[in-house]
């Protein structure tokens, strides 16, 4: 399933509308260099006396990565300002996600504007926390729904009622569709994209739990085994989106069993942009189609560690097109 390219189009299209001058495929290529530049183990997180001398060259190769999207940015940015400088903003600027940001730069109040550099760094960290996360979310779903066909059943049964045949998911159905809310959570409640969540620093040094956590100090959280606490969830290994259906848990939520996205004041900030893509994307490709897989074969749920946990081995679905309109797939 190439889901990346999908969300990759859609974060572009969120972040900075639709700009031809953006080639797809040297953007793809490029995240994939810096996403496995920021993955790469490096043992300056686990000893940061030694970053001065950045010994595996992981800093500088970094900021090499970075300054090219930068650069892209720069000439888009240097476009807005362009048209702005014209008078023609109104007729020809959306209110995307860098014009939103960029009114803010140049609204020029101290405490509320961003700098150029802000611009670029918010810019750059939503393209890195969306197009990898949420593809392997959605293929994490799907392998689910396909080793629990009764699943699968019971969400196109909800699409079928919200949405119909005569039409495909959009944005206004998602609030209706509880089950594939349901479905998502349960996901990623078993498979957290971002397994040891982000790496926090406290700012003073704290006693948490009997445990003193040094000031400046790197900490991970362990996700990944937190929700799979049997202390915490019943069944806790079974795939059972229903148990989101008696609660009110959600990404927001101060229960510390679920938190994907982490929790508190430093909440992925994109969570809200994350939770409606993976309900577009996920939902989409089961009203569409009827998913099935080769003869004598079953997705494997073995994953291969890292900031983002992906499979082991990428998930391959056969679809056919359920939709009695052919339109409605162009």
């Amino acid at each position: 399933m190439q889901l990346s390219a999908t969300a990759l189009r859609v974060m572009m299209s969120t972040l900075w509308g639709d700009d031809p001058s953006q080639d797809l495929i040297e953007f793809r290529k490029r995240l994939d260099e810096i996403v496995i530049t920021f993955a790469a183990p490096n043992v300056s997180d686990f000893f940061p006396i030694l970053a001065p001398f950045d010994l595996q060259g992981i800093e500088s190769k970094g900021k090499e990565q970075v300054s090219w999207f930068y650069g892209v940015f720069e000439s888009m940015i240097k476009n807005r300002r362009n048209i702005r400088d014209d008078g023609k903003e109104k007729e020809n600027i959306s209110k995307d996600f860098m014009q939103q940001l960029l009114e803010l730069h140049w609204r020029g109040d101290e405490k509320n504007s961003l700098s150029i550099n802000e611009v670029k760094a918010l810019l750059l960290d939503m393209m890195l926390a969306g197009t990898d996360t949420i593809p392997t979310a959605v293929e994490w779903a799907m392998t689910e729904l396909l080793r629990h066909r009764d699943k699968m059943t019971k969400l196109v049964k909800e699409l079928d009622m919200v949405v119909g045949n005569q039409n495909t998911v959009e944005d206004s159905h998602i609030p209706q569709l509880v089950y594939l809310d349901a479905v998502i959570k349960e996901t990623l409640r078993l498979h957290p994209v971002a397994p040891l969540l982000i790496p926090h620093v406290p700012s003073e040094t704290t006693v948490i739990g009997g445990f003193t956590v040094p000031k400046g100090c790197r900490v991970f959280i362990n996700a990944w085994v937190i929700q799979r606490d049997p202390e915490l969830w019943d069944d806790p290994l079974r795939f059972h989106p229903e148990r989101f259906l008696e609660t009110d848990i959600n990404y927001r939520s101060n229960n510390f069993g679920f938190f994907p996205f982490g929790s508190g004041r430093r909440i992925c900030v994109g969570v809200s942009l994350a939770e409606k893509m993976m309900a577009l994307l996920l939902g989409s490709l089961v009203h569409s189609f009827e998913w099935g897989l080769s003869e004598g074969t079953k997705p494997s749920l073995e994953d291969k560690f890292g900031i983002v946990l992906k499979k082991t081995e990428p998930l391959v679905g056969i679809p056919v097109a359920r939709l009695p309109n052919l339109e409605q797939y162009q």
